[in-house]
């Protein structure tokens, strides 16, 4: 039996009702919008789409959407100051800095400047503190979307045996700890790991997020394990084709045969993200103001 396709732009589609409904309301109780500002540094064309998308996605919900497009060569000083001033503003909730920044600017020091409380993101040290000591903040978009995708699809995770593969900050080393704090038992692999495809065949939960199209073979799959497939690579143009196919770190068609829910690449995780940051942004403001977020994000 083929596994059960988890349509994660539908479910991204729902997030993002609520969360308008959440704006909505938050402009009557506290007589603004919710806001977002999202800084892209530089003219890189995948970050423009991003901001660009974020941009819309932000007004769509109800919520007031701040660009600051600053020059590839900007001072480090002059970055930071621009930070510090959207932290001080009452009229910004969330802040998100568009990464990766140009090399001759230092990604962390900025990072670590925004306003734990605006810090949509998750990235900085109090946020990343939080989550791993279960307390209330705010986490990474990607891993946080993707638990909403498990939890919908399997209820419980407690006792599951799963395995992150890939621990990045932004996503590997969150999904982690997010599912540790949902009780399931969680190995993180990575470049390193010895007979991954062992390991992964021991595993209910199978996270891929290390950036390597169709790494993960259908053999490698537990009969009826849940792949979350965080992947998104383009593969080369077959002849014919002006360009190439977008694929995941999962070879989905064999994977397909194994599992018992699989998220597509596109379609999967991808529109998750989005819909988690106006939901980090939105839950942000209603902390910042004082007010109880609503139930249901």
């Amino acid at each position: 039996m083929a596994a059960e396709v988890i349509d994660g732009k539908a479910f991204a589609g729902r997030l993002r009702e609520r969360v308008a409904a959440a704006a909505a309301a938050f402009e009557q109780q506290a007589g603004r919008k919710a806001g977002l500002a999202v800084v892209l540094v530089g003219d890189d064309p995948a970050s423009q789409v991003y901001v660009a998308s974020k941009g819309k996605a932000t007004l769509a919900a109800g919520m007031a959407s701040f660009e600051h497009r600053v020059p590839a060569d900007i001072a480090q000083a002059e970055l930071e100051a621009l930070v510090r001033r959207l932290n001080a503003d009452p009229a910004v909730d969330g802040i998100l800095v568009q990464l990766p920044l140009p090399a001759a600017l230092d990604d962390q020091a900025v990072i670590a400047l925004i306003d734990p409380a605006k810090d949509v993101d998750g990235l900085t040290d109090p946020n990343i503190a939080a989550l791993a000591n279960q307390r209330p903040g705010l986490f990474p978009c990607t891993p946080f979307g993707c638990m909403l995708l498990l939890q919908d699809r399997l209820g419980d995770l407690s006792g599951k045996d799963a395995v992150v593969i890939g621990r990045s900050q932004l996503v590997g080393r969150p999904m982690a700890q997010l599912l540790v704090n949902a009780n399931a038992t969680v190995t993180v692999a990575h470049s390193r790991t010895r007979d991954l495809a062992d390991l992964v065949r021991r595993s209910d939960i199978v996270v891929a997020a290390v950036g390597r199209p169709e790494m993960v073979r259908g053999d490698w799959i537990k009969p009826g394990a849940a792949v979350i497939d965080v992947g998104i690579n383009r593969l080369p143009p077959a002849e014919g084709e002006a360009r190439g196919r977008l694929v995941g770190d999962v070879a989905f068609a064999e994977a397909s045969e194994v599992a018992g829910s699989i998220t597509p690449v596109p379609g999967g995780v991808g529109p998750m993200t989005i819909a988690v940051l106006l939901r980090n942004t939105i839950v942000a403001a209603h902390r910042i103001a004082g007010i109880p977020a609503p139930a249901g994000l």
